[in-house]
């Protein structure tokens, strides 16, 4: 793979960043005002709209998308995701757009510790030091025994084990079923799931927050769209250490917008957590590459910001 194609993935994935930010800073904004299951039932909507437009104009079209050989396997993946989600938009409406990604950064680290006992993997002493590391930056964010602990605290990270989970089954489901199907069950398993349950939930919106709603839809597409595209031009061992810029953004508009403060705590444990799920992004890459080839390293890489 050309270096030139390198700097466009990372590029692909820094603009990723930045709209999946803008996904969660309106996520925030509509989940304050409307029922968290309603908003994203709608997005899912659209993302499955967008997964079927996408399944139809590849070979085969959707009959080939929908052809998996593990139904349920692909049916819980994108109903664990849709929960997920879920959880997190209800965690930046309790705890802020800062806090919530600063603890969920530790999901590169839980898939980690996880693909031992899911996936059959061995896990080098090296990963598990990093991987206590990282949990001991969690455990400064948290502050436990020093402060009130925080109940909510808990949604972001049921939010990034759930994650991991769903992450460490993609990659069991890639055994079988190619990136294409697994995606394609993502959003309509997804959307059925979200209907299923949100439809309950309705509640009537302002016009004003009806063009937001369209914005966060497009914000979804555009925002998967470049995702693909990322992984496309480049191996996912080069360009997800970029995905944690969506952190960094997702932190600058909590400030800017929502007048989010970060204690000094949060600040260092999610600077700790970043720099273990990093060493343990670049060790995995390091076990991985005698015995893999660059399609078999492509897929391998952990999805980022699943917003």
């Amino acid at each position: 793979m050309t270096a030139q194609n390198t700097r466009l993935g990372i590029w692909l994935m820094v603009a990723t960043t930045v709209v999946f930010a803008s996904q969660d800073a309106i996520s925030r904004y509509l989940a304050a005002e409307y029922n968290v299951l309603m908003v994203v039932m709608i997005r899912y909507w659209f993302f499955a709209a967008f997964v079927i437009a996408l399944a139809a104009r590849q070979a085969g079209g959707i009959r080939a998308a929908a052809a998996t050989r593990q139904p349920l396997l692909q049916i819980g993946r994108g109903v664990l995701l849709a929960l997920e989600v879920c959880l997190m938009v209800l965690a930046f409406v309790l705890l802020g757009l800062g806090e919530t990604h600063a603890i969920f950064a530790a999901y590169p680290l839980i898939v980690a510790a996880l693909s031992g006992p899911v996936l059959g993997e061995r896990v080098g002493w090296r990963r598990w030091t990093a991987i206590a590391v990282g949990f001991v930056g969690i455990l400064i964010i948290l502050q436990p025994g020093l402060r009130v602990f925080q109940p909510a605290a808990l949604v972001p990270l049921a939010a990034a084990a759930g994650f991991a989970l769903y992450a460490l089954l993609t990659r069991f489901a890639a055994r079988a079923d190619s990136a294409a199907v697994s995606f394609f069950w993502t959003g309509t398993a997804g959307a059925m799931t979200m209907t299923l349950v949100g439809i309950w939930f309705w509640e009537p919106l302002a016009p004003r927050d009806w063009g937001w709603m369209g914005v966060l839809c497009m914000t979804a597409v555009l925002g998967h769209w470049l995702l693909i595209r990322a992984y496309e031009v480049a191996e996912a061992s080069a360009v997800q250490p970029f995905a944690y810029l969506q952190l960094v953004w997702a932190t600058a508009l909590g400030v800017t917008l929502f007048g989010e403060t970060l204690a000094p705590n949060v600040v260092i444990g999610a600077a700790v957590v970043v720099a273990a799920g990093l060493f343990t992004l670049w060790r995995t890459r390091q076990v991985a590459a005698p015995v893999t080839g660059p399609e078999d390293r492509r897929r391998a890489g952990s999805p980022p910001g699943r917003h």
